[in-house]
Order: structure tokens, then C-alpha cells, then sequence
């Protein structure tokens, strides 16, 4: 532990801004979901509603635990973020019959109109981020990044 003393070198502090992996990552992510949020917006979605939701979109209705799984995201915050959708009225809750704790998740009529909506702002800006990264960059991006746990 430093001692008020003592100080740490400011190249100390431009080594880590060069380098720490999760700064980069963060100013990364932050990035990427202000250019989704953007362009969402006239719709009325946020790239993590757009994430959830697509995360809905499947032939059975979801568990908690798999959209959490899904989305490395805790329940409760998930649980905050479907609160939002269902009052919106694009996302319905129900109990699990097999388990009555547990809750099942699924796209309103509306949620899937919704994401139909959204889904051509997400191939339209994740093109111009591809684009932008060029050739293959995404796929190493991603590669690189599913190697992280």
C-alpha cells in the first residue's frame, strides 16, 4: 500500500491507459453502443433492449437462466431490463410450469414487430462498423474476444 508520500509515476499511469486490455475494451463497448443507441433511437430501442430481444427471438420461450447465460448478464439486472420492455409491452413473463420459480420469457406480437424494425439498423450500422475494421477485422475481434473468460 502507498503511503501518502508516495506517488506513482505518471508514466506509470500512461503505461496502463497504453495498455490495460479492459480500458480498451470498455472505450470499445462504449463506443459501439452509443453508434447502436444512435441509430436505434427514431425507434424507440437501445442496443441492449435490441440484444435482449433478439435474444427472445427463438422457436421455445427463453429461461432467465439461459438469456442471463446468454447475455453474461446477473438477474437482476436482467430483470430490471424486462420490466421496461413488458410495460412497453414488446416482451411477456410467464411462470415456468416445470418449475414454478422459475419464469419464461417471449416476444408480444409487438416485440417481434419491433425487433423486425430494428433488425435492418443492425445490418446497416454492423456493416459500416465491419466496413470500417475491414477485411476479416471482425472476425478477429470476435475471436479474440471469445477467448476471454
Amino acid at each position: 500500500m502507498l503511503s501518502n508520500s508516495e506517488s506513482i509515476p505518471f508514466s506509470t499511469t500512461l503505461h496502463v491507459r497504453d495498455t490495460c486490455l479492459c480500458l480498451h475494451v470498455q472505450r470499445a463497448a462504449r463506443a459501439l453502443a452509443r453508434r447502436f443507441d444512435v441509430a436505434m433511437k427514431p425507434i424507440g430501442l437501445n442496443n441492449g433492449q435490441f440484444s435482449l430481444m433478439m435474444s427472445l427471438n427463438r422457436p421455445i420461450p427463453a429461461t432467465m437462466k439461459s438469456v442471463c447465460d446468454l447475455l453474461a448478464m446477473d438477474r437482476t439486472t436482467l430483470t430490471a431490463a424486462l420490466k421496461v420492455l413488458e410495460r412497453r409491452g414488446l416482451v411477456k413473463t410467464e411462470t415456468d410450469p416445470k418449475d414454478r420459480r422459475g419464469r419464461l420469457l417471449t416476444l408480444t406480437e409487438a416485440g417481434m414487430a419491433m425487433l423486425s424494425a430494428a433488425l435492418p439498423i443492425w445490418t446497416r450500422v454492423h456493416g459500416e462498423i465491419d466496413a470500417e475494421l475491414g477485411d476479416c477485422g471482425s472476425d478477429v475481434v470476435r475471436q479474440s474476444l471469445a477467448g476471454i473468460r
